[in-house]
């Protein structure tokens, strides 16, 4: 029997940048994964704040050179790979000159929101399943964490709906109260729409505020799980409306074994359904 994969596609990641409840689980918790026997791939968008030489990160030549159009410019896909010594695990970075070279994060020099952050998310997550599909690797779970992956079940759904790939893929999304006030660009769903989802499928993020993405991927995930002990009410509203699969708050420590039982229990789940 082959072993389970599970895909990581993360918006944060320790030691690349500073830690935070999101970022030490997403650092730990592929680690405690793989040790567990199971495949892994993990991903994260290559900020310019990381510094690539301490890192070691280098292009993946055989994996760049896509083009991926966002609101009507073509922006090149760079794939960048470095590993982390201490755990054996390598970590795959979506790199783009115009949405992550800038030497931030989310935020510019006086803390202002960056307009373009609805694109680096829209560029982020079709970057990831692109560099699968290319790495010919077919994922059992994908996790998501953060709100740059909330469009992950959507585009699943939409754009890779024939990948075979994806086929069989069970979405968890790993909802934080690591978030932003306001909204991002009003015009994302339209971007969005512009890559072959329906429109009546973005309409939860016609106004794109932080909540709203949450409530979005949580709908198309196939379970969900909480990694903050407290959420936004909107959020939270969101949340206590699901009938899925979820996992309730996993702290700093334990979460390894308790959420791959979860992956497992979903696992044992999708084998009855094709069984039937």
């Amino acid at each position: 029997m082959s072993k389970p994969r599970v895909l990581y596609i993360s918006q944060h990641l320790t030691p690349y940048l500073p830690e935070t409840p999101m970022s030490h689980v997403s650092r730990m918790l592929p680690q405690g994964t793989h040790e567990k026997g199971k495949e892994i791939r993990v991903f994260m968008p290559r900020f310019g704040k990381i510094n690539e030489r301490r890192h070691q990160l280098h292009e993946v030549i055989r994996l760049s050179g896509m083009n991926l159009n966002v609101d009507d410019t073509d922006h090149p896909l760079i794939i960048k790979v470095a590993s982390i010594p201490t755990a054996r695990i390598q970590v795959y970075f979506i790199d783009n000159d115009t949405y992550f070279k800038r030497k931030a994060v989310l935020h510019d020099a006086d803390d202002n929101f960056f307009a373009d952050n609805d694109e680096r998310s829209l560029f982020f997550v079709r970057g990831v399943l692109e560099t699968v599909r290319k790495l010919g690797w077919a994922p059992d779970i994908i996790h998501c964490s953060g709100w740059m992956s909330s469009l992950v079940p959507t585009y699943l759904k939409h754009v890779f709906a024939d990948e075979p790939y994806f086929a069989n893929s069970k979405v968890v999304y790993h909802v934080y109260d690591e978030g932003f006030d306001g909204e991002l660009d009003p015009r994302m769903a339209e971007k969005a729409a512009a890559h072959g989802i329906p429109a009546e499928a973005l309409q939860g993020i016609a106004k794109p505020t932080f909540d709203n993405l949450n409530a979005l991927a949580m709908e198309g995930a196939d379970a969900v799980i909480v990694g903050s002990e407290t959420l936004t009410e909107g959020t939270q509203a969101a949340l206590a409306t699901l009938d899925k699969p979820m996992l309730s708050c996993h702290g700093k420590d334990g979460f390894v074994a308790d959420i791959n039982h979860f992956y497992d229990t979903i696992l044992e789940g999708k084998a009855e359904a094709v069984a039937e």
